[in-house]
């Protein structure tokens, strides 16, 4: 019988966090502690190296998700472990786990298996705080703009034309349409609003793109909450706010630093969604990982018509990044998924479908060569897999130029990851990478939003009805024209509907709404249904967590 997730990570052989950093060369009085197996870097260390050469930067994102599990940030965690294993000084980047999947559907995402970092279960829960931090500073400025209405409205703020919703850390569809400021004259003006997820928020947002803390403040300085009576908008900096929003985030700024199972360094920082937002750690984790390791590995969320078009379009555009190789990574049961199998039937052996399923790989892989990025396909193995489906998807990629490499990181951790690791380095290591943006700043907003649909999506185009199509032309107008596309979308297909799976082509894309995230500089076009605060599914993982009698958290996963 296969150990859990919580199983194995309860059992690791942690080193004491201070041990972590000096493999880095980081000393320990550049630690901010928490126990002995977290820690946050100072700034004072950071900027100390930030004049030292970058390491390679290696993207892993996937194939389009399905039910049956890909296993990109286990496959982070397994592809580091392996560069370690060959003797490569390398780290990992990796997003910080949300509240809401961890106690919804999704589960944890600390990796699985033998490829996991520790410890799982305070990675999973609080951590160090920071969502706590990101949430508190979004909700003080919508208690200030609620506040300056009430008290004589000096900017002349109109109550219907707020844009800034509040936000919480958990899947709550209760709160997505909400009224407030009932009660009476003393309880503020009553208005329509709602709540985001905070994974969705623009603070997230704005504290995963901003390079250092005065970048951040500015940043935040930018946001626009609304507009006046003369639909003028209105700027965080004329409410005086963003000095008090950057106080609270100040100390979850600084990245936090824990180990893998093998006891590798692991960056763990911000954690926006790559559905609703741009799905990428902090570039502040990024960037300070190139300055102290020779290879970072880093991830996008989702597949990657979603986290790598945003990590190439948003962050590497934003930060200034260039990534030297992707990681598409795929299993054989999401595979035969994509190829019209069932989920009952997974367990079976059935090449045919998943030479049907690479269908969509080979979009994701041909989707990537137009950001100019070597790539390579890595199987993240399950223990049911036969050789004939390995070989059927070598046999796929190897048509298209593209190496496959089989990975056992989660039962074998870095050993099992060894192969794939000794490709990516040589792939990184060559040079070859000439990276460029899918759109120029230039581009219109209306024709960037096409160009993803078309040459990300394989659709058709876009279609909107009048009033977004206006709030297009209202952003340009306004001077936010040279953003990027931040696109909102179903994870689950290269559509808008989730159940479409495989390649489809030629569909629409249907536009809902359109939001200007002006910190965060970029705009979010919500796609179809697709919804920035989740509801809990029928049966939802809380039903499985809790605390035995010895006191430890068990049914995390």
């Amino acid at each position: 019988m296969h150990k859990t997730d919580l199983e194995i990570a309860n059992n690791a052989s942690k080193k004491h966090i201070k041990d972590i950093a000096a493999s880095l060369n980081i000393p320990e009085e550049a630690l901010i502690v928490y126990g002995n197996d977290k820690a946050k870097i100072n700034y004072d260390f950071l900027d100390s190296c930030k004049d030292k050469k970058d390491g390679k930067l290696i993207l892993v994102t996937a194939i389009s998700p399905t039910p049956a599990g890909e296993g990109k940030t286990t496959t982070s965690v397994g592809l580091v472990d392996g560069l370690c294993h060959i003797g490569k000084k390398a780290m990992v980047c990796l997003r910080e786990p949300s509240l809401g999947p961890c106690f919804g559907m999704k589960g944890g995402a600390a990796g699985g298996g033998y490829a996991q970092v520790v410890p799982m279960t305070d990675i999973n829960l609080h951590f160090t705080g920071d969502f706590h931090a990101i949430g508190a500073a979004h909700n003080l400025l919508s208690a200030i703009v609620d506040n300056h209405i009430h008290w004589e409205n000096s900017l002349n703020i109109d109550p219907r034309r707020i844009t800034w919703r509040r936000v919480v850390d958990m899947n709550d569809r209760s709160l997505r349409d909400i009224t407030c400021g009932l009660g009476g004259t003393g309880n503020g003006i009553p208005r329509q609003s709602g709540f985001d997820i905070t994974v969705a928020s623009e603070i997230m947002a704005v504290f995963c793109l901003a390079s250092d803390l005065e970048d951040l403040q500015e940043r935040v300085g930018n946001i626009v909450v609304g507009y006046t009576r003369k639909q003028e908008p209105v700027k965080v900096s004329q409410l005086n706010a963003q000095g008090a929003i950057t106080a609270l985030l100040r100390d979850a700024f600084q990245p936090n630093l824990v180990q893998t199972l093998e006891n590798n360094p692991a960056f763990m920082h911000g954690g926006p969604f790559a559905n609703i937002a741009h799905g990428c750690n902090s570039v502040m984790a990024t960037k300070s990982a190139l300055k102290i390791a020779d290879y970072v590995v880093t991830e996008a969320g989702f597949g990657a018509d979603l986290g790598a078009e945003k990590f190439f379009d948003i962050k590497c555009r934003k930060a200034g990044l260039s990534p030297d190789a992707v990681v598409i990574v795929a299993t054989t049961k999401a595979l035969k998924m994509h190829g019209g199998v069932k989920k009952d039937d997974l367990k079976d052996e059935n090449v045919q479908a998943i030479e049907d399923g690479c269908k969509n790989l080979e979009r994701h892989i041909k989707n990537i060569a137009k950001f100019g990025v070597p790539v390579t396909v890595g199987i993240n193995e399950y223990y049911t897999d036969t050789k004939e489906e390995h070989q059927a998807i070598i046999d796929f990629c190897k048509n298209l130029g593209v190496a496959c490499k089989i990975s056992s990181h989660w039962s074998d951790g870095g050993k099992g990851a060894a192969d794939l690791a000794s490709h990516v380095a040589e792939l990184a290591d060559s040079n070859s990478a000439s990276f460029k943006t899918l759109y120029n700043d230039d581009m219109p907003l209306w024709e960037k939003t096409d160009h993803i649909a078309k040459n990300i999506y394989g659709a058709s185009g876009i279609i909107a009805d009048k009033k977004v199509r206006n709030k297009f032309k209202k952003l340009e107008e306004d001077g936010y024209g040279n953003y990027p596309i931040c696109m909102a979308k179903t994870q689950y297909s290269f559509s808008t509907d989730p159940l479409l799976m495989g390649a489809p082509s030629g569909h629409e894309v249907p536009i809902r709404e359109v939001r200007l995230c002006s910190g965060a500089e970029f705009i979010v076009v919500i796609c179809g249904e697709i919804m920035t605060m989740p509801g809990l599914p029928r049966k939802p993982a809380s039903e499985n967590i809790g605390v035995d009698k010895n006191k430890d958290i068990e049914g995390l996963f």
